[in-house]
């Protein structure tokens, strides 16, 4: 997995080659476009087909039905804002990575029980931040976090420098990556 991944919101279908290939000019080659817009699924599809050397994952998956419509697509990871056993259930059917939303003990306790060991914990400023993070990863050792919102070009690397940071998330890394 690589430590950057950028959230893509296509708003219109065209946009996807030019936001893509500015990622990939950025040097980086993984893009989780979020299920947020009508083209989400498109996008998907066109990102896959256009740029195959990418890791193309969807997030703001919410339920078993835009899953199995993101892997139709495609996606080779899904991301969603919370926990959900349905998705979970289709991504271990396909053999995907899911990274669900876990900020309490309560939902990681429920993540671990179905299997799943990689989390995002999202909006990481609202919930606490890096330290949140330290004090939960103490009680669970095996886990793995994907801080997402509020992660930003000035605390990058203080999150990217925690043993258990897998990878942060964030739409800052499209407007970088667009500015160039």
């Amino acid at each position: 997995m690589e430590k950057r991944i950028p959230v893509v919101v296509i708003k219109e279908l065209k946009d996807t080659k030019v936001i893509l290939q500015a990622l990939k000019d950025y040097g980086i080659n993984t893009a989780e476009i979020t299920f947020r817009t009508a083209c989400a699924e498109e996008a998907i599809r066109l990102a896959c087909k256009e740029f195959p050397d990418m890791e193309i994952g969807a997030g703001t998956v919410i339920n078993a039905e835009q899953c199995r419509a993101a892997l139709a697509a495609g996606a080779k990871f899904i991301v969603s804002p919370g926990l959900s056993a349905a998705v979970a259930a289709v991504c271990k059917e396909a053999g995907v990575p899911y990274y669900p939303g876990c900020v309490t003990p309560t939902e990681i306790m429920a993540a671990l029980d179905l299997g799943i060991t990689t989390v995002k914990f999202f909006p990481a400023n609202v919930y606490g931040g890096l330290k949140a993070l330290k004090a939960l990863a103490a009680p669970f050792p095996q886990v793995k976090f994907i801080p997402t919102g509020g992660v930003n070009t000035e605390n990058i690397d203080e999150f990217l420098a925690f043993e258990k940071v897998a990878a942060v998330g964030g739409s800052f890394f499209v407007e970088e990556a667009l500015k160039r």
